[in-house]
């Protein structure tokens, strides 16, 4: 026996589902246009907040698995840190550490990427022209200098806990 919820006579055993499916289609709310996707915000925000996962919110959404994956790095080298205080600190922040770098590297492959790219695979329906500019120049420039700090001292560091068990830190 069919139940009949709040619209008498319309459901029946036959077409329920079909009702449903072309009622949700027809009462769909047109999203609009495209929302245009900044190419300077999502490198300044890889530049930034990479780290966390910012700039894939931004371009991908909330569904995107990388970019929580960089968002609980945060919390998981905290809890590190607090679990295992005598352990070196490069151990501890280890998974911020490479989603950090992980971050740099992704600020490249945005910040680097040609204008029409960006647009064809982040704006196809927004009808705006991306023009990046020096703004994004810049930051590459910075992300360069503090990419390969970061990747140095990281690599100094584990040689030094590597060969010398943290001898001189």
């Amino acid at each position: 026996m069919a139940h009949t919820l709040a619209f008498p006579g319309v459901f029946t055993k036959s077409n329920n589902y079909l009702f449903i499916m072309e009622f949700m289609e027809s009462n769909a709310a047109d999203p609009g246009p495209a929302a245009h996707k900044n190419k300077a915000v999502a490198t300044l925000l890889a530049l930034l907040l990479g780290s966390v996962g910012l700039h894939r919110f931004y371009l991908h959404g909330l569904k995107d698995r990388w970019g929580w994956l960089h968002a609980v790095s945060l919390p998981l080298s905290a809890l590190l840190l607090l679990s295992n205080p005598e352990l070196p600190l490069l151990i501890n922040t280890l998974p911020l550490v490479i989603s950090t770098l992980t971050a740099s590297i992704e600020t490249f492959v945005l910040g680097l990427m040609p204008d029409e790219k960006w647009d064809l695979r982040y704006n196809p329906a927004s009808g705006i022209k991306s023009d990046s500019g020096w703004p994004v120049a810049l930051m590459m420039v910075v992300n360069l200098f503090c990419g390969a700090t970061l990747l140095l001292t990281v690599l100094a560091r584990s040689f030094d806990l590597l060969l010398t068990g943290g001898a001189y830190g």
